[in-house]
């Protein structure tokens, strides 16, 4: 018997099967998947590997291989089906068959099993008072004190007798050999998350709610299992919908993921969750101790719970018979991954419930636009939420406040004259507020605030970024120009960048508003472990008036007391160098927008910008996806981006600025010979970021209509920077339709 390995030399960039003889004493236990030791090269340095397969046929002369030594102690074995997921993403997303296995392995290592030792008296009362009576004799304290605390309770948590009768191990070790008490031992799971809650669900379910559930049962129950799109407006119930799905899917005895972008949404989602299904929901993220990680995977495996919510990382749980995939606000970026392989969740899901026999549910009010396009070419289903779920409850009214206007009128403050208006109004019916600053690109462009004009690449249609050099850059092609220090468009002096971060929106409000009590919500107010949940809670229970804060307060929160949202600088993301930003500065302003009037009374909201003519602001303000769709589709389909074509990007990193100027330019050469009517090859360019910890970097982007010819072509460069020395200094990275420019 054989074993198909795969070395772990990621560095090296040794990425093939190797074959190795399975010893008799571990013909029985070996599986696909197992982490082993291998005597490895001249030397027989004992290196570690997966097992990938297995053959009764030896590939060359068996005389000359070598046997496995031993499988590795403390392992993980990767389930058959996630090692056949981890070749798809290898070869779909690149890297190497070993960074992908890896990606595959949410915990890596066992951990130290978590123990409940109980001390239990094995003498009958009358035997256990005589030898008391022997230890009070020979003044042997300890024993004493612990024999009389198990002659009145029968038994005792061993760390309370440690800890509070201040009982040793050896004193307890000694009373166990006499035979006078027995020290038993059981597993116990570490538990993130419990929380007790008697609610019930008196939930009543709209028609398009019921029309959804009743789409995705009955095609469940047939055994079709497909990948759906849950479009629903910002209110309108999504959760639920999910909620039932996976009712449906655990009453059949199989379990469910549920994928959240951000470990902000967690204690609110959980906590849904978990009045549902009670303890059998677990939850994965990075704050939990890899104690509490290994715990949830044991759990998971052995079948002790039914459903596993997480981000991206918690969509390789090994359930025994995996039936859904649920990946809530679906449009999020988090859900695709900067460590390379830089696979999507979503795509990757779909991989993995074809694999599993399993269904996809993908959920949102502002659709990736790739989700929305397979929907038209009817790959994936669509299922529309159209109103708010609870009775009477409507979207809030939008406001767009032009500042181009507002500072033709001499207002020269962040704050429009209708959003302190709003916020007086809000302020006397003690109502609540929050104000959103969009800072994505943040000064990272140059716009005009007199008339809104913004310069953008005559050849990529992107935004150009601003460099210390004087010079504004595009990011795909590297077309430069000189920075402007008057508008082309107007003559206004007015020009230069946003430079108000959340520190300086809240001392501003509070110099505006001196009684309102105000909370922050950024990087530096939530570093940390709870620091989330307690902004939230407080904020929740009304011990402030207004939440500032960047985009982690927009998404998924339900506050019935907010009447009003605030946008500050709804252009900062529209004007980022990147194909996506329009669809971006949508999907911010329609969830931004969504927070306010989600209890009983009606709430507003209000957009600052200086292009409020744009057709993202313009439809984000209506809630209005369809036109924001058409229109969107209209431009990449114009350009050529995703999702109309497929875009990869190949970062390449080195020290030496001429060698790496060389080998990027060499390797277009290389791409250059395929390139035909079905590929265009652009730059290669400076990234916005042309230099981190004195590594320079480059960027290459390739598009063609089709996916599969990108993958042949990633193929190709693989094997040419494999044989090529010149290429052994650098560092090569494929991005696929990557999610913003580097």
């Amino acid at each position: 018997m054989y074993a198909d390995i795969i070395i772990d030399i990621t560095h090296e960039k040794l990425d093939k099967v190797f074959q190795y003889i399975v010893p008799e004493e571990l013909k029985e236990l070996l599986e696909v998947g197992m982490e082993v030791v291998v005597p490895f090269g001249r030397g027989n340095h004992e290196t570690r590997g997966y097992v990938v397969g297995f053959s009764g046929k030896a590939d060359y002369e068996a005389d000359r291989m070598k046997e496995i030594l031993r499988v590795e102690e403390k392992s993980i074995a990767i389930e058959s089906k996630l090692v056949k997921l981890a070749a798809w993403m290898k070869e779909s997303y690149g890297g190497t068959m070993i960074q992908s296995l890896k990606t595959v392995l949410p915990i890596k290592r066992k951990e130290q099993e978590a123990k409940k030792r109980t001390i239990r008296c094995i003498l009958s009362e009358e035997e256990g008072k005589r030898k008391l009576e022997y230890y009070l004799g020979k003044n042997q304290k300890a024993r004493a004190r612990l024999l009389a605390a198990l002659l009145d309770d029968g038994e005792l948590d061993y760390g309370l007798v440690t800890k509070k009768l201040h009982v040793t191990a050896s004193v307890i070790r000694a009373l166990e050999e006499q035979g006078v008490l027995k020290v038993e031992s059981e597993r116990i799971f570490r538990n993130p998350f419990i929380e007790k809650s008697d609610k019930k669900n008196d939930f009543e379910y709209t028609k398009g709610q019921k029309d959804a559930i009743e789409t995705f049962t009955e095609d469940y129950d047939e055994g079709r299992y497909r990948t759906y799109l849950v479009h629903g407006i910002t209110g309108s119930g999504k959760t639920e919908v999910y909620m039932e799905m996976i009712a449906h899917v655990v009453a059949q005895g199989r379990q469910a993921i549920v994928l959240i972008p951000e470990i902000a949404l967690t204690y609110q989602t959980v906590m849904r969750f978990y009045r549902r299904f009670g303890e059998r929901v677990s939850i994965l993220n990075s704050r939990m101790s890899a104690g509490e990680r290994f715990d949830q995977m044991q759990r998971a495996k052995m079948g002790e719970i039914d459903v596993m919510i997480g981000p991206r990382s918690a969509l390789f749980t090994t359930f025994p018979d995996l039936g859904l995939i649920v990946i809530d606000e679906e449009h999020e970026g988090t859900y695709k991954s900067e460590q390379t392989p830089r696979y999507h969740a979503r795509e990757t899901a779909v991989k993995r419930a074809e694999l599993e026999h399993a269904s996809v549910v993908l959920g949102s009010a502002t659709p990736s636009l790739e989700s929305y396009y397979r929907c038209e070419k009817k790959e994936y289903v669509l299922l529309k939420l159209t109103e708010r779920a609870g009775s009477g409850a409507v979207l809030a009214d939008v406001h767009i406040a032009d500042m181009r206007e507002e500072l033709a009128k001499g207002n020269r403050s962040i704050f429009s004259d209708l959003l302190k208006e709003k916020i007086r109004e809000r302020l006397d019916k003690k109502e609540q507020i929050m104000l959103f600053i969009n800072r994505r690109g943040y000064a990272g462009f140059i716009s005009c605030r007199s008339c809104g004009y913004v310069v953008k690449c005559p050849h990529c249609d992107v935004s150009m970024s601003v460099h210390n050099n004087g010079k504004m850059v595009c990011h795909y092609c590297g077309h430069e120009e000189k920075v402007i220090r008057k508008c082309p468009k107007c003559g206004s002096s007015h020009v230069g960048g946003f430079k108000a971060g959340t520190q300086q929106i809240e001392s501003l409000i509070k110099k505006e508003f001196p009684t309102a009590g105000v909370l922050r919500m950024d990087m530096d107010t939530t570093r940390a472990k709870d620091g989330y949940e307690n902004i939230l809670s407080s904020f929740a229970n009304g011990e402030a008036d207004i939440l500032i804060g960047t985009q982690m307060i927009v998404k998924g929160h339900d506050f019935p007391a907010v009447t009003l949202v605030g946008v500050l600088a709804a252009d900062m993301s529209l004007n980022v160098g990147d194909y996506r930003s329009s669809e971006r500065t949508f999907q911010l302003l329609t969830q931004a927008g969504g927070r306010a009037g989600r209890g009983e009374r009606h709430g507003e909201a209000v957009i600052q910008t200086y292009s409020p003519d744009h057709y993202s602001i313009v439809n984000a303000s209506r809630q209005d996806y369809a036109a924001f769709y058409q229109e969107e589709m209209a431009f990449r389909k114009l350009m050529g981006y995703p999702p109309a074509e497929h875009l990869l990007a190949v970062l390449m990193m080195g020290k030496d600025e001429k060698h790496l100027d060389m080998a990027a330019d060499y390797l277009k050469e290389y791409v250059d010979r395929f390139c035909g009517e079905k590929l265009q090859v652009i730059g290669p360019a400076t990234p916005y970021v042309s230099k981190v910890s004195d590594v320079y970097r480059k960027i290459l982007y390739l598009k063609s209509e089709e996916y599969d010819m990108l993958v042949k072509i990633k193929n190709y460069m693989e094997k040419y920077i494999e044989i090529n020395s010149g290429y052994k200094t650098l560092k090569i990275q494929f991005d696929f339709d990557p999610m913003s420019v580097f």
